[in-house]
């Protein structure tokens, strides 16, 4: 029986050695070193011959790679340190994928019963859109980060949930920066996310390391589009006079997009039932990451809880990006004197109490502090 051998990076067949391999034949081996003319050094070939160096064995191939032959069956790389294992691989089950190293975090918290939860990949430069599109949704938490290391502090951050890539994410973004403090020591960071610079400041604190970030440039509309107020209302099974008047129904932005609603009782608050395929359709219709419901605890603390559908979770323990829109949003109502300091706590209700820190100049992007402590990964990761 005819297999192949898959090594995605550029190697020399030369005859060698042959030791026993599967089914009693003889498997060959492969020399590191000379280019095979027409076979392409992708970034992801690249990516392996990194980790990989000359602990090379094998090849796959498809039209226009590279073939080579043996007598046993198709086999592929299973991970790659020290020294990759090989495990058998169908034909139908496609081409090599790396398995990235996830870490698991839990951002607003200094418990891991509590906070945000998010996967944290640290180096994901070997990653396919799809590839992390799918370990999001595997690991299922409201988002996971992934990080293409930069230079000099500088690093490309994109920011997948369960169902879809979003613009901005802050809960991951603490994960990710305490993930990166917790390897390399605190300083600054600057992610480049679809939304925009990102600065991220970490330090150490009594109970960990902390992070804060600067939100990209916020703003808030003027008016909501017609006929939304209504329709979130239904979906949430709220009537309009449970909204604080004090607090009027607004679209703010800081890196996504959140409808805000105050509620004016914190029982209010604390009942949440509402039509998650009503309200996914209406957040998407109008590109909103989340609804923000929130409650005025005392004039700098507020409770928050946030209905996610759009992402495919019913409720995000820790909102950051919601957290830095509703801080403008204050801003721009004249509900607080800037520059001010807000406590927003955050999925006590679901039972992942957050603490969430939100510094709002006078002016300009606003700033979100929280810490960050390692989680166990969830059974479904494996």
């Amino acid at each position: 029986m005819k297999g192949a051998f898959e090594a995605p990076f550029l190697f020399w067949w030369q005859k060698a050695p042959t030791r026993a391999g599967s089914r009693g034949s003889a498997e060959p081996s492969l020399a590191f070193g000379t280019k095979v003319p027409g076979f392409p050094l992708s970034r992801e070939r690249r990516w392996w011959c990194d980790r990989l160096g000359d602990d090379i064995r094998a090849i796959d191939d498809s039209k226009a790679r590279l073939r080579l032959e043996s007598s046993i069956a198709p086999w592929r790389w299973a991970a790659c340190a020290p020294r990759p294992k090989l495990r058998r691989l169908s034909r139908s089950q496609g081409p090599c994928v790396s398995s990235p190293h996830v870490l698991h975090y839990s951002a607003f918290t200094d418990r891991p019963e509590g906070g945000n939860p998010a996967g944290v990949v640290l180096d994901a430069s070997g990653m396919a859109t799809a590839d992390m599109q799918a370990l999001a949704t595997r690991l299922g938490y409201s988002e996971s980060i992934f990080v293409q290391p930069g230079e000099a502090g500088a690093f490309d951050v994109r920011y997948f949930s369960p169902l879809d890539e979003v613009p901005f994410c802050g809960h991951a973004t603490i994960a990710g920066a305490v993930a990166l403090a917790q390897r390399d020591g605190p300083g600054t960071l600057r992610f480049r996310t679809r939304a925009g610079l990102v600065e991220v400041v970490t330090a150490r604190e009594d109970a960990g390391i902390g992070a804060t970030l600067t939100s990209v440039a916020p703003h808030v509309l003027p008016a909501l589009p017609p006929g939304l107020l209504d329709q979130a209302l239904t979906r949430l099974r709220w009537s309009a006079d449970e909204l604080d008047p004090a607090l009027p129904p607004a679209i703010a932005y800081a890196g996504a997009r959140h409808l805000i609603l105050a509620a004016a009782t914190r029982e209010r608050l604390a009942r949440l039932d509402y039509d998650f395929a009503g309200l996914k359709a209406l957040t998407q219709a109008h590109e909103l990451a989340t609804v923000a419901l929130v409650w005025r605890v005392s004039e700098h603390a507020f409770a928050a809880r946030n209905p996610f559908p759009a992402g495919g979770v019913v409720e995000d323990p820790a909102t950051g990006a919601a957290a830095a829109a509703f801080g403008a949003y204050l801003r721009a109502l004249g509900a607080v004197q800037a520059p001010t300091d807000l406590h927003i706590v955050q999925g006590e209700d679901m039972g992942r109490p957050s603490q969430l820190r939100v510094h709002i100049p006078a002016a300009g992007p606003i700033r979100v502090s929280g810490r960050a402590v390692p989680i166990p990964a969830p059974a479904q990761a494996g």
